[in-house]
């Protein structure tokens, strides 16, 4: 493919957080030409009636989810839409030719009859769902190199699993023992109104939500078995924490080499790592905050070991509407067409 062809992408579900993100990022990709903006809520509107700040720069419309008119326009589609949905689009789309991305749950599971345990939705597309890659490169970067359908991973899962991957694949702990407990900021919870999400009701304010019951479980636990062979458990406990975006992971797990310290996994962490420019590795006694991730696409780790307590501890800070979201689909994405995974993302927060 010469450098001068560029693709042509579409955003169906563009109104949302995850939506926005991605009008950003292909507004500044070189290679990439933003063709169609959809939505079936919002059809008809100007796109910068959602977002008067982007107004300036994006003059395109929301436009209803019309399949045949998108295919028709579109060499590669983003869905970013509420779980359940983009199981019922993806398949039409594929079949006229597109590259399709989904941000939603729809095709993270190598088995439909977790997701169909977990969100409750009777599937008729197996034979495609077959054919999904799960989009975390770090883990997946061959696979997603040849696939026309990405599964893009949960925000949560994607910082657990940078966290955890390496202890798993080198059984340095054992597996059972592992604890995550992590803390997002609110845009998780997406741009509908929620109570809970009120600046009343969450600021000054920090609480667990969704224990030992919340959706991303089961999605990281399929990574992790696949990583050690063997099926495993996690123990998995997400926050809200009162700032708008980011992610902080701190995962805990017994070590099966008490004799190890960190030295010993840094260099491990090192080496997974190598071939992953959006992963950072930190210094000894420095460990991540969300702030230094936020607007950018990377993924920041600290590691400690407690030898008292014969315990790794590992912190990943994430921003979770880009690593964990809209940067991570455009990640996969470059990879997909063969160019550079760092092309078009931003390596550098705003700060402070």
């Amino acid at each position: 493919m010469g450098d001068a062809e560029r693709i042509s992408v579409g955003i169906v579900g563009a109104s949302g957080y995850g939506g926005v993100q991605l009008v950003r990022l292909l507004f500044d990709h070189p290679k990439l030409d933003l063709v169609y903006l959809g939505g079936d809520s919002t059809a008809g509107k100007p796109f910068s009636d959602l977002y008067p700040h982007l107004g300036h720069a994006i003059t395109q419309s929301i436009e209803a989810i019309d399949l045949d008119q998108i295919a028709d326009r579109c060499q590669v589609v983003f869905l970013s839409l509420p779980n359940g949905i983009a199981c019922d689009l993806a398949p039409r789309l594929l079949e006229r030719g597109c590259r399709v991305l989904d941000l939603s749950a729809d095709y993270r599971f190598f088995d439909l009859d977790t997701y169909q345990t977990w969100y409750g939705k009777e599937r008729s597309d197996r034979s495609v769902a077959e054919t999904a890659v799960y989009g975390l490169p770090e883990l997946y970067r061959s696979q997603i190199a040849q696939a026309r359908l990405v599964g893009c991973p949960g925000c949560y899962p994607t910082a657990s699993l940078l966290a955890l991957s390496p202890l798993l694949k080198q059984g340095l702990v054992s597996p059972e023992t592992a604890i995550i407990d992590a803390k997002s900021g609110t845009s998780g919870g997406g741009r509908q109104a929620k109570t809970n999400m009120l600046l009343a009701e969450a600021d000054n304010s920090l609480g667990a939500y969704g224990v030992a019951r919340h959706r991303h479980t089961p999605e990281i636990e399929q990574i992790c078995s696949d990583l050690a062979g063997h099926e495993v458990m996690v123990q998995f406990t997400p926050h809200l924490i009162p700032m708008a975006r980011g992610i902080l992971a701190t995962v805990y797990a017994t070590m099966r080499d008490p004799g190890l310290v960190r030295e010993d996994l840094s260099t491990i962490y090192q080496a997974f790592y190598r071939s992953s420019p959006w992963v950072k590795i930190l210094p000894s006694g420095v460990y991540p905050q969300t702030k230094w991730a936020c607007g950018t696409n990377l993924c920041y780790i600290g590691i400690e070991v407690d030898q008292r307590t014969g315990r790794v501890i590992v912190m990943s800070a994430i921003d979770n509407l880009l690593k964990g979201q809209a940067g991570q689909a455009l990640q996969c994405l470059n990879i997909m067409m063969g160019w550079d995974e760092t092309l078009g993302l931003p390596k550098l927060c705003f700060y402070p």
